[in-house]
């Protein structure tokens, strides 16, 4: 069942040989959502000098999308033994290490893994001696704690409890806690679509900034989490992490983000098989492609927030600044978002394109042009696209059957062969895109996709995946 078996048996075969301790095994794990899955698994202890030598037991669960996915990393204290709380260790002796958020194959190896494991237990170390009566009483909790240790929850029952089930809920994740990140929750909160709204804070350290103050100003319905876990059973992911490397060029930059998100889309993808995938991260249209291949996801549900924003402005700066409602009705931005876009129209009304006179067409499109003028003097701020996104989530979890220009793919459409993205007009529902939209043939907008196509498609073809 594991989809790189080769590869994860070469790895393994690597640490019996660092750690000889270790035992492998195979056994059944209990995610937070309830589901299951047999998972290969390895014990045993690591050394680590604190003072004295002390050797640490731990046990980490590989997933069957390993190596692109990192292990669960759990302590596996013995009666004896207390878990230290702290920033790399939780109270049920989860590990969390900056080297498993940035986890990126094939940098990122378990071997590695423990390497950092074994240099952050030296700085603090996660387990302390009990005395016999603190062992005995705490023989119960350790129990459970064990049980934790093995994937097993009470979220279940809690959820039975509380008289609905958790996968039922509509579950919305925010992956990145950048000032993109923390707009989109905030707008996605703020419209009250979804009942629970997951930022995944991938960031190493402590919170800053705007993560600090989420935690300081708690909203209803907002957890934050460094855990990709937490993100269980979302309904929607969306995705607004961009790397902050050090990059020369455009294609190095876009190459870093590549490499973010493969240390990040395999994870989510797991905990999260059903998600309707929402990215926000730049350059969009390449973005959304990278999501796409990497999670082995339906093109249906894996979309980029396109020119969703700019469409709406348009429509609005027809209707309120120009007056041009008819024109507004079925009038889109689409295409490469940024200058290449470009204004179209959909073909519901296209009976009456067709008998528009050539006045008419030549003060549409000047009324058109006035338009993207305008359009052009608007940015597009976090706080602006976070509005934009939860407008895209309200649709997707509310079935609204409503139509956004959107990145989808647009293989097939205006006589584009590659596998590129493209914000179009597309109805979406709860399982991300349910129907394109026919657009107007116009060959001068026909020939600005293609172009825009071409392009990216040759950028793609240079990034390693």
């Amino acid at each position: 069942q594991y989809k790189f078996r080769d590869l994860t048996i070469e790895e393994l075969k690597n640490v019996s040989k660092t750690y000889p301790n270790f035992t492998f095994s195979m056994n059944t794990y209990t995610f937070k959502d309830g589901s299951q899955k047999d998972l290969l698994n390895f014990s045993g202890t690591v050394p680590v000098k604190y003072g004295n030598s002390y050797n640490i037991p731990i046990q980490l669960w590989i997933l069957d999308s390993h190596p692109f996915a990192p292990p669960i990393c759990f302590l596996k204290p013995t009666a004896n033994m207390g878990i230290s709380v702290g920033k790399h260790v939780d109270a049920h002796g989860r590990i969390y290490l900056p080297y498993l958020q940035n986890w990126s194959h094939p940098k990122s190896t378990v071997i590695g893994l423990i390497k950092e494991m074994i240099a952050k237990f030296e700085e603090e170390l996660p387990l302390y001696s009990l005395s016999s009566s603190d062992a005995a009483r705490q023989s119960e909790l350790l129990s459970y704690i064990a049980k934790i240790t093995e994937g097993e929850t009470d979220m279940k029952s809690r959820s039975k409890i509380e008289g609905k089930s958790e996968g039922c809920f509509n579950k919305i994740t925010v992956v990145g806690a950048g000032d993109l990140g923390i707009a989109c929750v905030l707008a996605v909160a703020a419209k009250g679509t979804a009942d629970k709204v997951i930022l995944l804070d991938l960031s190493e350290g402590a919170a800053k900034g705007g993560t600090m103050d989420l935690e300081i100003f708690a909203l209803p319905n907002v957890e934050i989490s460094k855990d990709f876990s937490a993100s269980a059973d979302s309904k929607v992911v969306v995705l607004t992490i961009n790397s902050l490397g050090n990059a020369q060029t455009y294609l190095d930059v876009i190459q870093s983000n590549v490499d973010l998100f493969r240390g990040i889309i395999p994870a989510v993808s797991h905990y999260s098989q059903n998600a309707v995938f929402l990215v926000a991260s730049h350059p969009v249209e390449v973005m959304t492609y990278v999501s796409w291949k990497l999670s082995a996801f339906p093109k249906s549900r894996v979309i980029g927030v396109g020119a969703n924003l700019d469409s709406e402005r348009f429509q609005y700066i027809l209707t309120n600044l120009l007056k041009a409602e008819v024109l507004a009705k079925d009038a889109w931005v689409i295409g490469e978002q940024g200058e290449d876009k470009v204004p179209s129209w959909t073909s519901y009304h296209l009976v009456a394109h067709q008998t528009e006179g050539v006045a008419a067409r030549n003060t549409r499109e000047k009324v058109a042009n006035r338009a993207m003028e305008v359009l052009k003097g608007k940015g597009q701020r976090s706080w602006s696209v976070g509005l934009s996104v939860a407008d895209l989530t309200d649709s997707i979890l509310k079935d609204k059957r409503k139509v956004h220009s959107v990145s989808t793919l647009a293989k097939g459409c205006c006589n584009i062969n590659s596998e590129v993205f493209l914000s179009l007009p597309c109805i979406l529902g709860t399982g991300g895109v349910i129907e394109m939209v026919k657009l107007e043939e116009d060959p001068v907008v026909q020939e600005k996709l293609q172009s825009s196509a071409g392009s990216i498609h040759d950028l793609q073809q240079q990034l390693k995946l």
